[in-house]
């Protein structure tokens, strides 16, 4: 009876969970945002591509 109180009192495991589950929500933010500034980069790359092609 004392370990499954131990247990139920112990938190690592708690913290250990919230930290993964703000890892994994700062991961899925860091892919929407790195996926959305690529798209950016890449319409403005291609912008200064296009004005600097020679005129015919």
């Amino acid at each position: 009876m004392k370990f499954v109180r131990k247990m139920f009192k112990n938190e690592e495991g708690a913290t250990a969970i919230e930290y993964g589950l703000i890892a994994a929500l700062i991961a899925v933010a860091a892919i929407v945002a790195m996926g959305s500034l690529g798209n950016t980069l890449s319409n403005t790359f291609e912008q200064v591509d296009n004005s600097m092609k020679p005129a015919e």
